[in-house]
């Protein structure tokens, strides 16, 4: 029997996500520039590869690419903080809440909370953190809501990434995502979805807490018109 031969990935791929990679693990900070030529010569390809992939990551706001200040990596503060995580705690607990009602697997989402529990760093525990939370909410049965999730996914690494560097918190985090797996383990499709919106709104603030001033701002302005 022939095997079939394992797809090599294209150049631009292989750019792609090893510059993400290395954004999402702290390797590449918040303003920092991406200068192609130098990107091609540490990755051993032309700048056309570099330029595509830089393409791809701005679409996703991973990088910010300016016509004067060249192509950075994306900073984050509260108002970029808020935005994100306004549509993880929007979306995210529902479709967590779907997965539990329709009892779809959750192996994935053991796997991925085993393996941040025996990272060697803080590199291996982010992209298990990121495996976690998708493997909540991905078998949420609505493909759509997943793939909207996946768009905000990178960008709520960027985010986690930035304030872990200032304030590691993964024991407290890890100690939140065990509860909410316990829940959706047991079928309790609410309190699983309750705890992970708690655990969501809980980071941000404690990362940012000026998002959370400027949400009491705004709900005082409503309340006075």
């Amino acid at each position: 029997m022939t095997s079939v031969p394992t797809p090599i990935p294209s150049r631009t791929q292989f750019v792609q996500e090893e510059i993400k990679r290395r954004i999402l693990t702290g390797q590449l900070r918040p303003g920092q520039a991406l200068v192609e030529t130098d990107l091609a010569a540490q990755f051993g390809v032309s700048k056309t590869p570099v330029r595509e992939a830089l393409k791809t990551l701005a679409g996703t706001g991973l990088v910010v690419m300016n016509q004067y200040k060249g192509v950075t990596v994306r900073m984050v503060d509260a108002d970029m903080a808020r935005e994100v995580y306004d549509v993880r705690l929007l979306l995210e607990p529902e479709a967590l809440r779907r997965t539990v009602r329709r009892r779809a697997s959750l192996d994935t989402a053991r796997d991925a909370l085993r393996a941040a529990d025996t990272a060697a760093d803080t590199a291996q525990r982010s992209l298990a953190n990121r495996e976690f939370h998708r493997a909540l909410y991905a078998p949420c049965g609505n493909p759509l809501l997943g793939k909207m999730l996946d768009e905000v996914r990178d960008q709520a690494a960027l985010v986690s990434a930035v304030a872990w560097a200032a304030d590691p918190s993964w024991e407290r985090e890890a100690a939140e995502h065990r509860e909410i797996l316990e829940l959706a383990l047991a079928g309790d499709a609410q309190g699983a979805s309750r705890a992970l919106r708690d655990h969501i709104a809980s980071f941000v603030q404690r990362a940012f807490p000026e998002a959370q001033e400027a949400d009491a701002r705004e709900e005082e302005s409503e309340q006075r018109s």
